[in-house]
């Protein structure tokens, strides 16, 4: 998403290293063919799963990951050379959103992380958890009272390790210390490096409290408000869930990584009460290259995320068996929700054109970048330590909004969020090239409560084929309305006075749009945030829909759970890498029963 051509030669710094002790590139190299459990995915979830699952030294542990290592990766260690890592990179699985006819039927890249760490290693970092009442919905809806907040919240302990700014400035104010940890797995911090529009969102949200109160932190479990960006980055650099969780294990008798294994299905080994049992599995590290089978004594995880998974469930003959007999795929276990149910946030950048500093004119300049990363190789500070935004927050409609008169409220409660706002003091258009002069400021308007939904399925039975990947985005007149009124919104924010010797004109649309030319304006740039989730919907245990029960096993089946962000019936009030670390330390508190 960065525009410069000049950050996109850094692609030739950032080339895969050696790997590290114990992560193997062929098959042959491992300890044997069976493990007491297989993770399918070194993403975000995968690697808690493995980790945590290590603790137990009685526990061997195989993890299969398609993609490369994530060692000697720069962009993948420098957070704000994180865009040049998606898309058409070797670090990405590159792919499309099907043509979507609400985006004048425009072909969406979908980055998704192709090496150790998953999309926790090219993701943009933003780590919050998201609204108390997604996980009371959550729990709600699957009858278990143990994905509620109240128990939920416990786990923030057990995974983040909140450290100082990289450029260690006073945090007092920017966030509530007590709702942190210091102890757990994975760094995070605020931001590291200051910007001088700072100052000005902060009084904005003093100018225009009513309508943009500051919000200290989000980690209460109250997420409207606007406030200070938390990320997953510590000392200056990416936390990913391999240079955390995974690496914490790695090197250990019991662990075993593998790369360049692409799973192609899991393998029927027998029936267990009535229900087929899928222990084995096929991977192979390519469509020319023969397959190899390993065996679990007690469980495979899928943890390959909210489009590998499904996929992976299809090819195994696991889904809607008159889908499956489409592809000439046997169904083992009809499953009509695999696949179904995929939503995503939607992201659309509002541009404007500036008076002053920004950080266009770096982006522009290989020099200034080369001296920052000369910083950043010296003491890890400096603009490179800075991801896509120092603000952030979360907003919702009225009551009285003329969309509630016909339209149920799709916010996960009462005080939940249908929008985000996320200030960028740059241009920052996905797909859009940088104009070549001039400062610009972004306000993203992102679509946090849905309710258009898709599906993944299988273009073919060849498992090197990517599948068909629809959300069928603003499909539904609640997103459209939002992202209208989201459009409307972060123009009433650049209504402070903060704000008026600094802006000067918006860029794309015209400075007092009509409805209709702010819905073509939606139509003309609105993507996604890349924060797919519901094609493994968790549901209660004897429902007619959804593809795991509470526990995260895959209904109809013995022998294999799944744990990602595919499970989320719906999306949580965050951006997904918090959430769904949160899902992977309960899960694997589920698996080995503490």
């Amino acid at each position: 998403m960065l525009p410069s051509s000049s950050l996109s030669l850094l692609l030739g710094i950032a080339l895969a290293g050696p790997c590290v002790a114990d992560v193997f590139q062929r098959p042959e190299q491992l300890r044997g063919t069976t493990y007491d459990y297989i993770v399918v995915g070194s993403g975000t979830a995968g690697n808690v799963i493995a980790a945590r699952l290590a603790e137990d030294r009685k526990n061997d542990v195989l993890v299969l990951e398609a993609g490369i290592s994530n060692e000697g990766v720069l962009g993948s260690q420098v957070p704000f050379f994180a865009p040049t890592l998606t898309p058409s990179t070797i670090y990405d699985w590159n792919y499309t959103y099907a043509p979507q006819p609400n985006l004048n039927g425009r072909v969406i890249p979908i980055a998704r992380g192709r090496l150790l760490g998953g999309s926790s290693s090219v993701n943009y970092m933003v780590h919050h958890y998201g609204s108390s009442e997604d996980y009371d919905l959550l729990a709600k809806l699957t009858g278990d009272s143990g994905w509620s907040w109240s128990n939920m919240k416990r786990y923030i302990a057990r995974h983040e390790k909140f450290v100082p700014p990289a450029d260690g400035h006073n945090t007092t104010g920017q966030y509530i210390p007590s709702l942190h940890s210091t102890s757990g797995v994975l760094p995070k911090s605020l931001p590291g490096y200051s910007l001088p529009i700072d100052s000005r969102v902060i009084a904005t949200t003093k100018e225009l409290s009513s309508e943009f109160p500051f919000n200290q932190d989000t980690t209460s479990g109250n997420v409207l408000g606007l406030g200070w960006v938390q990320s997953s980055i510590g000392g200056g650099t990416r936390s990913s869930s391999a240079t955390t969780y995974l690496a914490g294990v790695v090197g250990r008798r019991n662990v075993d990584v593998l790369l360049n294994a692409q799973v192609t299905k899991l393998v029927k080994t027998g029936a267990v009460g009535g229900k087929p049992s899928f222990r084995g599995v096929q991977f192979a590290s390519g469509p020319q290259s023969s397959s190899t089978t390993v065996y679990a004594r007690k469980e495979v995880i899928v943890s390959a995320g909210s489009i590998g998974t499904p996929q992976i469930l299809q090819l195994s003959g696991i889904g809607d068996k008159a889908d499956l007999a489409a592809k000439s795929i046997t169904t083992h276990v009809h499953l009509p929700s695999v696949g179904k149910n995929l939503s995503d946030h939607v992201l659309l950048p509002n541009n404007w054109k500036v008076r002053g500093p920004s950080l266009d004119d770096f982006l522009r300049d290989p020099a200034a970048i080369d001296a920052a990363l000369g910083q950043w190789q010296a003491n890890k500070t400096g603009v490179l330590v800075h991801g896509i935004t120092n603000h952030l927050g979360f907003f919702r409609f009225p009551k009285s909004a003329p969309i509630f008169k016909t339209i149920p409220d799709p916010a996960t409660g009462p005080t939940a969020s249908h929008w985000e706002l996320i200030v960028s003091s740059y241009w920052l258009v996905p797909g859009v090239a940088s104009p070549e002069t001039g400062n610009y400021l972004t306000l993203i308007a992102a679509l946090i409560s849905p309710t258009s939904r898709g599906e993944v399925k299988l273009a073919s039975n060849n498992p090197f084929d990517h599948p068909l990947i629809d959300p069928n985005l603003l499909s539904s007149n609640f997103d459209k309305y939002a992202l209208r009124e989201g459009v409307k919104s972060v123009r009433r924010f650049l209504s402070a006075k903060a704000w008026a010797d600094y802006v000067v004109s918006p860029v794309n649309i015209a400075a007092n749009p009509t409805d209709a030319e702010i819905d073509a304006y939606v139509r003309a740039f609105a993507s996604t945030v890349f924060h797919p989730v519901g094609t493994s919907a968790m549901s209660p245990a004897k429902a007619g829909w959804g593809v795991v029960d509470p526990q995260l096993r895959v209904k109809g089946a013995d022998g294999v759970r799944v744990v990602d962000a595919s499970v989320w019936p719906f999306l949580p009030n965050a951006h997904t890498q918090a959430p769904t670390y949160l899902v992977a330390e309960r899960a694997a508190s589920l698996i080995r029963g503490y």
